[in-house]
């Protein structure tokens, strides 16, 4: 992937070297979740309680499958026990924080392009840069559970050594791949500023967990779709493809699977429970965004088989 000439976003916080103790109540230490083996505390319980429906990583597969989040419900804003930690804003100077500020730069430019084609204003998410552990407006973020986008104070969420699972754990190394997962979160952001986020939480409401979930899934497609959309455009921008890329963003979206991440974690797959998407689903959606490079290709919610 060509990314080291372009331009890097200030929109960042870099938090690295902050990881405190955001403890609730000395239940457990930095990077995994308070209450022992595959426990939740009840800071953990907010936070997943909000990744579940809004990121595109299922945070209790990724840390081994021991807890099957079962999403749904109105999400919740812990209110913080000590202000979110000092971070530096502008551009990182090490070289993976440099490539995560580029590639939020090619999303707000491309963003803000697709936007003001139809007479609209596309403000920006903060990229929030940490190690460990942090906090945010929806409760408290460990690395552990990947990437995530917040919508109470809209920004994404990114402990970079995650990069490193998804190469070592997952099998999806490379450039392109990492840069996917961004933009999948930025499609997060996206849907919130269109107003799908609040929409599909209040459709949640008063239906069954099954198609609570359903709804879930089609969230988490059309990000990805968003991410292909983000692909096309940028490339065509800025001609940032090389041989390969494409590849690792397929790599990665098949990797995170709902499938492929339940059969690794227990040993069976259970449909109904799925939240993010099958493997093949994800890919599917990831090359339409890509090909098409439209926002309307991207509708799972009309679509009869998502």
């Amino acid at each position: 992937m060509r990314w080291e000439d372009y331009r890097r976003s200030d929109n960042v916080e870099d938090r690295r070297g902050d990881d405190g103790d955001y403890g609730q109540g000395g239940s457990g230490g930095p990077g995994g979740f308070p209450g022992g083996r595959g426990g939740l505390g009840i800071g953990g319980l907010i936070v997943v309680g909000l990744i579940a429906w809004a990121t595109g990583i299922n945070p209790a597969l990724l840390i081994g499958g021991l807890e099957m989040l079962q999403g749904g419900g109105a999400p919740q804003y812990q209110e913080q026990r000590r202000p979110p930690p000092s971070a530096s804003t502008g551009q990182p100077a090490d070289k993976q924080g440099q490539f995560a500020a580029t590639v939020l730069a090619q999303t707000e430019d491309v963003w803000a392009a697709i936007f003001r084609e139809k007479s609209r204003a596309y403000p920006p998410p903060r990229l929030v840069l940490y190690t460990r552990v942090t906090q945010s407006a929806c409760g408290l973020g460990q690395s552990a559970m990947g990437p995530f986008y917040c919508p109470g104070d809209r920004k994404v969420y990114l402990d970079l050594s995650f990069f490193n699972d998804l190469a070592r754990r997952f099998g999806a190394p490379g450039e392109f791949a990492a840069a996917y997962v961004i933009a999948h979160e930025v499609g997060h952001h996206v849907q919130n500023v269109l107003g799908v986020l609040p929409r599909v939480q209040q459709a949640k409401q008063g239906v069954s967990q099954g198609e609570a979930n359903a709804l879930s899934v089609r969230v988490e497609l059309q990000a990805d779709c968003y991410a292909g959309v983000w692909a096309h455009h940028a490339d065509s921008r800025f001609k940032i493809l090389e041989d390969g890329d494409i590849e690792q963003a397929l790599r990665a979206a098949s990797a995170i699977g709902d499938d492929r991440l339940q059969q690794q974690a227990q040993g069976r797959v259970v449909p109904d429970s799925f939240t993010h998407g099958s493997s093949k689903q994800r890919t599917a959606w990831f090359t339409r965004g890509l090909r098409s490079g439209e926002l309307a290709a991207c509708d799972t919610f009309q679509a009869q088989r998502p």
